[in-house]
């Protein structure tokens, strides 16, 4: 059994936000490890319901101080606040308490090849591309990924080996909680301003991630990205670069073509010597730069390159990354999880390698505190499609002490718009009849955004 001494002492172990995605991950290793676990959440959900079918985990809905008196450890997600009454027991009664970040430190020391993907965009699918490679090898790894996978039927999945995959947050620097073997920095771009402030902070962040790479660790960098190209001289560990525009990185990517469905075909080349001819399975030119770190990564782990070309080739895109949601009157409904510009503009440069009539996009802003640092860059991306509809402003964990409004994001989109207006609505269901009722055969619908926004799709094409 792969864990820490350190974890030895506990028995019961409570999980509040167990629902969320990394929490969920944890409960599925410390469940393989033999741990008792229980768990709480605020709703109900897909990965809930997994938990308790394949682990067989008690959750409530709601709090369970009846568990967490049982317990003799208490995790909490980043979503849980210090006057949670569940913490607050756990803590009235000694009981050891640790946050979610922390405690996936601990499980990232218990392996000797713990992969840590990061960077402000693309972790969730690169995690998934690697983590595919390593299935199709046979390498047996733990994974996390941020997002359902249909080939481990879930987002998380505990293995054999000494291999642990994950995504890695910058968000409040929980990823340098964690004790990697290889680093992936794919890029490095300004968001989580709330926490950060500038971007300055967040390159620091990351120069203090890279320092925790072993001398014998590995570090795969993106030396397109002007923000995270030097992090190799911040780092002892042997570097590999890849990108596509510097023939002088390790792993580069020519004769880019793509396909009426906007997926890439390319040479890979390797320290300026053909490797392989790679087809992907999901489009866009940003996925060339996700798959390449990938190749990269397992190039280095040994796998070889036919088993790298087949596995890129079934990976079909993780939940929520361009996902088809299906068909209304002949339209093409597609969902993402975009919710930062240059995400945006990733997703929309991959629509236009597509074959499609009119472009449609729904978008719900993602916090207050990024809608209003970025709100010039928001109606810049989104201004570049069709036909826009922009409803209210997902607030997660904020109040609205910024003063801003989706309104002012219609209205900044409309003053450079010449003929079709931006509209704001609000209704999920006027938003779903309002596309219904316009869209043609071959026009494409987006619906973007990291919070409810991915329910409006199958409203769309359910017809509800």
């Amino acid at each position: 059994m792969i864990y820490l001494d350190d974890l030895k002492k506990y028995k019961h172990i409570h999980m509040i936000g167990i629902g969320g995605t990394s929490m969920s991950g944890i409960a599925t290793i410390l469940k393989k490890w033999g741990f008792y676990i229980t768990g709480s959440d605020a709703s109900d959900s897909e990965l809930i319901q997994k938990l308790r079918e394949e682990c067989h985990i008690h959750i409530a809905i709601g709090h369970d101080i009846d568990s967490i008196r049982r317990s003799d450890l208490v995790i909490y997600s980043a979503a849980i606040s210090s006057d949670d009454i569940e913490l607050q027991e756990a803590r009235k009664l000694n009981i050891t308490t640790m946050d979610r970040a922390t405690f996936l430190g601990l499980i990232t020391k218990a392996y000797g090849n713990t992969i840590c993907v990061s960077g402000t965009h693309g972790k969730t699918t690169t995690t998934s591309m690697i983590s595919v490679c390593f299935l199709e090898a046979k390498k047996d790894p733990t994974i996390q990924v941020g997002a359902i996978l249909k080939q481990i039927n879930g987002n998380s999945i505990v293995g054999n080996s000494d291999v642990f995959i994950l995504e890695s947050c910058e968000y409040v620097e929980s990823f340098l909680k964690f004790s990697p073997k290889t680093a992936i920095v794919l890029n490095i771009d300004n968001d989580h301003l709330d926490y950060f402030k500038n971007l300055e902070n967040i390159k620091q962040s990351f120069v203090k991630f890279v320092k925790l790479l072993p001398p014998d660790g590995l570090l795969i960098l993106n030396v397109d990205d002007k923000n995270a190209c030097d992090l190799y001289k911040d780092s002892k560990a042997r570097t590999v670069t890849f990108g596509i525009n510097n023939d002088k990185c390790n792993f580069t990517a020519r004769n880019i073509t793509f396909d009426n469905n906007g997926f890439p075909l390319f040479d890979v080349y390797r320290n300026n010597t053909f490797y392989k001819s790679i087809k992907l399975s999901v489009p866009g030119k940003h996925n060339v730069y996700n798959a390449l770190a990938c190749i990269a990564t397992c190039y280095e782990y040994g796998i070889d390159k036919e088993t790298i070309k087949n596995a890129l080739i079934k990976y079909t895109g993780a939940h929520r990354r361009f996902e088809y949601i299906g068909n209304s009157n002949g339209a093409n409904i597609f969902d993402d999880y975009a919710h930062h510009p240059t995400e945006i503009k990733a997703v929309y440069d991959a629509m236009k390698n597509k074959k499609y009539n009119r472009s449609w996009v729904i978008f719900q802003p993602h916090t207050y505190s990024r809608t209003k640092a970025l709100l010039t860059d928001f109606a810049s991306v989104l201004s570049q499609f069709d036909n826009i509809v922009i409803t209210d402003i997902y607030a997660a964990r904020e109040k609205n002490t910024y003063n801003v409004s989706s309104q002012d994001l219609v209205n900044l989109i409309n003053v450079n718009r010449v003929g079709k207006q931006a509209i704001y609505i609000s209704d999920f269901n006027e938003i779903a009849k309002y596309i219904r009722d316009r869209v043609m055969p071959n026009d494409i619908v987006l619906t973007i955004g990291a919070g409810t926004v991915t329910n409006i799709g199958p409203m769309i094409v359910e017809n509800k």
